[in-house]
């Protein structure tokens, strides 16, 4: 196994192209477990730690623009308003000192149903920033970057430098269904972002399909249900129907599979309780805080 150091972004790309075969390391949180465990044995690492933007963030009048190798534990220090739910799955990310290391690049690179930064990402609406030496740069949407089972929409010769994801206009929220709280691979996991200003709802649901997954029917009915009963202007509680018909959408989305961490029937039904459980949650959030903006006028 060769070993490939670049100094930069430009000698990492080149890198690249020179080696399309090459697996990319930063925090080596997922890289470094499959080759301990022998699971994988590239024949090149292409070592990113020496490139010192891809651990940079900038917040900007509409989106942040996030490096990929920013730390987990630097989204929950610096980036909590701006990026509610990235920040809220970040803290049930393994230990601190993974914390510390791995960064949201390395969970899109890897491309696990499991990753826990997926279901955030999904219900924001995310654009990964992807770079070759050949071809320049272009935003992937998040929908389309999940291609399959730890696959995605990279070609052989790109590389993550980046990932966009639009401020936060309303509540989000993140939940995690897992043995324990500390290096812990979820069971099941769902995100759930309000977007007022475009009065719609987006989800993202984790380890429980192929890949992590949006429940667009789920989204389509809330998103109509509250625009018919007039939620978003007169800040109403969600009735328990509609909460329910929702949740019952969301795990229908789910396509899981039986194995050690957990039952296909009860990711189905984790999903659906957390989809319930994380709509009140915004809603109330979101209910606060029009009693507050009305209140203050």
């Amino acid at each position: 196994m060769d070993f490939l150091r670049p100094a930069s972004w430009e000698e990492a790309l080149a890198a690249k192209a020179e080696h399309p075969t090459a697996v990319p390391i930063a925090g080596g949180t997922d890289v470094m477990v499959e080759i301990n465990f022998d699971h994988r044995r590239p024949e090149y690492l292409l070592d990113l730690n020496r490139v010192g933007d891809l651990y940079e963030w900038e917040v900007g009048e509409e989106s942040v623009r996030l490096g990929a190798s920013v730390p987990y534990a630097q989204i929950m220090e610096h980036l909590r308003a701006e990026l509610p739910g990235l920040a809220l799955a970040s803290h049930t990310v393994a230990s601190p000192q993974i914390r510390n290391r791995g960064g949201v690049g390395g969970n899109l690179g890897t491309a696990s149903p499991a990753g826990d930064a997926h279901p955030a990402l999904l219900a924001a609406g995310a654009e990964v920033e992807a770079e070759s030496a050949a071809r320049g740069t272009r935003r992937i949407p998040i929908d389309a970057f999940y291609t399959g089972v730890k696959r995605n929409a990279l070609a052989p010769d790109e590389l993550i430098r980046a990932v966009h994801v639009k401020k936060a206009d309303g509540p989000q929220q993140y939940s995690k269904v897992g043995t324990r709280n500390a290096m812990v691979i979820a069971v099941c996991a769902f995100g759930l972002a309000l977007h007022p200003r475009t009065r719609t709802v987006r989800t993202g649901i984790g380890s429980a399909a192929p890949t992590p997954v949006r429940a667009k029917a789920a989204e389509e009915f809330l998103n109509a249900a509250l625009e018919e009963g007039g939620f978003w202007d007169n800040g109403k509680i969600v009735t328990p129907s509609v909460a329910k018909q929702f949740a019952d959408l969301c795990a229908a989305a789910c396509n899981p599979i039986d194995d050690v961490r957990g039952t296909a029937s009860y990711r189905r039904h984790a999903v659906g309780v957390m989809a319930r459980r994380t709509l009140t949650w915004t809603w109330e959030s979101y209910r606060g805080t029009r009693r507050t903006t009305e209140g203050a006028a």
